[in-house]
């Protein structure tokens, strides 16, 4: 596992400059995005503490935490305070020369400090400006607080994720929220360049957690609103549209997943079983009689799991053409053949510590122009005087007397 070379042609986002002024995950990880397809990234942070990312999770030998150096990768570090009038002007100075901005304060945050959309929007017309908060920035609720796990509540995940009756859990991770937000962020980012480039004028784009949220729960919408269906949690081996689909534990203790979508999936899997008669028509062959005998097919299917190794289970089912899968924790996933063969797990080493650092790989693959991880996330205020002098025209005199006020 070693860090992608970089790409021989130019990347995507070559020559396009993004200003991070974000905290946390959403609107960051959507800059992070746009980084590892060529964009120049400048992380503007406070600079007492910088984004709280660098202390959420495992600290790191070098001291800010492994998701900092995971998220924040290829992002140059300024600090910079957005609180001082110096601040300010360095910061329109900088909006001036900048392709995207990307942030998450809570509405209205940006115009309490005079830079609102229609302040920055004078200074550039060309302005793409990400916009990330908990509902939006309009509705009665715009100005509440929202963080990722109030979004899986009020986008409608939340409530389906558990066992059936039992109290509703978090869905997978208590980020997917942000992370969900940030991908619809980028998108919404590349087709506004992409409006840019056609009429040379610039817009924000409003990305709401729970509206990513709830863009993800398939026939929820028009399912209640044509017959009054309020989906329930259906736990791990229930499902209103296919049986047997869901997960399964194995003599050794693990788990499976096996998703029998179709008559045709099902015969594999009873061929897999040892039992074909399973998926004759008089028996379980066509789904809604599955369906209508959800807990005897699953019982069949929980019993055959339960008498074998995770391993053998996978195996059979493999052999069949049946598709399942084994339930991977994270020291699963380093042992898979999958993530190795694609590089899906990627060293990259910290330069200051010497530390090798495994990341995820950069998403989506591209054939021609790879996205790269340069570097991972600086160090707090790694990149100020470099920006300072190189984009802005600062003498060392006149940065000096910044980080004398406390503005860097």
């Amino acid at each position: 596992m070693t860090a992608p070379a970089s790409a021989a042609a130019p990347l995507p986002l070559a020559g396009i400059r993004v200003l991070d002024i974000a905290t946390i995950i959403a609107a960051p990880f959507c800059a992070t995005l746009l980084g590892e397809f060529g964009a120049d990234v400048l992380k503007l942070e406070h600079p007492v503490g910088g984004d709280g990312l660098r202390k959420f999770g495992t600290p790191s030998q070098r001291g800010d935490t492994y998701t900092w150096l995971s998220e924040g990768r290829n992002k140059r570090s300024v600090t910079l305070d957005l609180r001082l009038p110096e601040g300010v002007a360095i910061f329109k100075r900088l909006v001036a020369q900048t392709d995207v901005l990307c942030e998450n304060f809570r509405t209205g945050t940006l115009e309490k400090w005079g830079l609102g959309w229609d302040v920055l929007r004078a200074i550039n017309p060309r302005l793409v400006m990400l916009r990330v908060t908990g509902y939006g920035q309009t509705g009665p609720y715009r100005d509440r607080p929202g963080f990722a796990r109030v979004a899986h509540a009020v986008g409608g995940i939340a409530y389906l994720a558990g066992m059936p009756k039992g109290t509703p859990v978090t869905p997978g991770s208590t980020t997917l929220g942000d992370y969900m937000t940030g991908l619809y962020g980028c998108i919404g980012v590349l087709l506004a360049l992409r409006h840019r480039d056609l009429t040379g004028e610039g817009q924000y784009v409003d990305a709401a957690l729970y509206e990513s949220v709830f863009r993800c729960t398939d026939e929820l919408a028009p399912a209640y609103a044509m017959y009054g269906t309020v989906r329930e949690r259906q736990g791990s081996s229930h499902n209103d549209y296919a049986v047997p689909h869901g997960h399964f534990a194995t003599r050794d203790g693990k788990w499976v997943a096996i998703s029998c979508a179709t008559d045709k999936l099902f015969a594999r899997l009873a061929a897999a079983m040892g039992r074909p008669e399973l998926a004759s028509h008089s028996i379980y062959g066509t789904q809604a009689v599955r369906l209508e005998h959800r807990h005897d097919v699953n019982e069949i299917v929980r019993d055959w799991c339960g008498s074998l190794a995770r391993d053998e289970v996978l195996a059979r089912c493999h052999a069949t053409d049946t598709p399942a899968a084994p339930l991977n924790d994270i020291a699963d996933i380093f042992g898979d053949r999958q993530f190795h063969a694609r590089r899906t797990l990627v060293a990259v080493d910290e330069p200051e510590t010497a530390e090798t650092v495994i990341v995820p790989a950069v998403v989506p693959r591209l054939t021609d122009t790879p996205g790269t991880i340069r570097s991972l996330g600086p160090r707090l205020g790694a990149d100020t005087d470099a920006v300072l002098r190189d984009l802005l025209g600062c003498t060392p005199e006149e940065v000096a007397e910044l980080r004398r006020q406390r503005v860097i």
